[in-house]
């Protein structure tokens, strides 16, 4: 548990990566690195740092080999979120989108009733108050994706000069090319650096004809997925798992967490995406469904009771996959360890 709670006390401004060993008598000892440095260890007797040379410069996650022993670098990323600057008709189908990819969703506008119809849409946070006031409540990170879809220039204006200086993964402005010229050259000549104004995906969205609000959304959501995949590589802890792991509801429940570690070929996740099994057979979160599921399970009963680690093989290949639905073709290492076991 020990190792849960340091990350929950991760500096996020720091470049954090997680080392994990697959195999040999060290496997399921854990080290967390913040800027080179050694912040969290299960196992003192590793020398973490030599294997500090192993780490990717492409920065990310992936399974590599010390000697004999497979061993697991993660680079952590923070949560993905998105913030959309104004409530109006394209917001609302952006929002429901947000939802089915899973991005939690603030709204901002200083109109009350569009307010309400975001609150509707599914919105997880709406901020009813001036854009200057409330974008000033908001950070930003590496992992923020903001969308200004306001009702005019103006308040674009105001929105984007707010934006331009907080770290961000991507910043759309909706508007016509006159339009949306008009505010890059205001704010430039208000002292904005042009190269960071050029950074502004704007038009927004993808181009594909869109006219509706419903295709305007899909364009927009589109390049959001493009650029975030593009990201990609990194693992991130999100709170639901953390909070499975935690939460007091669920703590002394026993339970293995798997994380995808290689894949070959397609497959329907990421390497570093991770699932809670509990002793019960139920989960928080998931690896991929179907027979990849129904294996890695069973698998972590067997880790939950001998308290072992495990690295298994799951094949998409074969018929098995085929008749429940795994069309994708790939074969997943996955690496299965007992939660209780993550203790300094």
């Amino acid at each position: 548990m020990d190792f849960f709670k340091a990350l929950k006390q991760l500096d996020n401004e720091k470049e954090n990566i997680i080392i994990t060993y697959l195999t040999g008598e060290n496997a399921g000892s854990k080290a967390i690195i913040a800027d080179d440095e050694i912040a969290f260890t299960t196992n003192c007797n590793i020398d973490w740092n030599s294997l500090l040379s192993l780490l990717s410069s492409s920065k990310k996650s992936q399974m590599t080999v010390n000697g004999e022993q497979k061993i697991f670098v993660e680079f952590i990323r923070q949560n993905y979120n998105v913030v959309i600057c104004g409530a109006g008709h394209i917001s609302m189908p952006v929002i429901k989108m947000c939802k089915l990819l899973e991005l939690p969703v603030t709204v901002i506008d200083d109109r009350l009733t569009f307010i309400n119809n975001a609150k509707e849409a599914g919105a997880d946070t709406v901020m009813y108050e001036p854009f200057e006031i409330a974008l000033d409540k908001i950070q930003g990170d590496c992992g923020t994706f903001f969308i200004i879809v306001t009702r005019g220039h103006r308040y674009d204006q105001v929105c984007l000069e707010k934006i331009i200086k907080k770290e961000n993964a991507y910043i759309g402005m909706i508007g016509s090319r006159l339009r949306v010229s008009k505010v890059l050259d205001y704010l430039e000549n208000k002292g904005i650096s042009r190269d960071d104004l050029n950074k502004v995906y704007t038009p927004i969205g993808l181009k594909i004809g869109a006219e509706t609000p419903a295709e305007i959304a899909v364009s927009i959501m589109a390049e959001v997925i493009q650029v975030k995949n593009k990201k990609s590589g990194r693992t991130v802890y999100d709170d639901e798992l953390l909070n499975a792991v935690l939460n007091e509801s669920y703590f002394n429940i026993p339970k293995a967490m798997a994380t995808i570690v290689s894949r070959k070929g397609s497959s329907p996740r990421e390497v570093g995406t991770k699932m809670v099994i509990f002793k019960d057979g139920t989960a928080i979160g998931t690896i991929g469904g179907g027979c990849v599921e129904a294996d890695v399970r069973q698998k972590a009963l067997s880790v939950i009771d001998n308290q072992e680690s495990q690295l298994i093989k799951v094949d998409m290949t074969g018929a098995d996959a085929e008749e429940d639905g795994m069309v994708c073709g790939g074969i997943i290492e996955v690496f299965i360890e007992p939660i209780s076991g993550l203790s300094s």
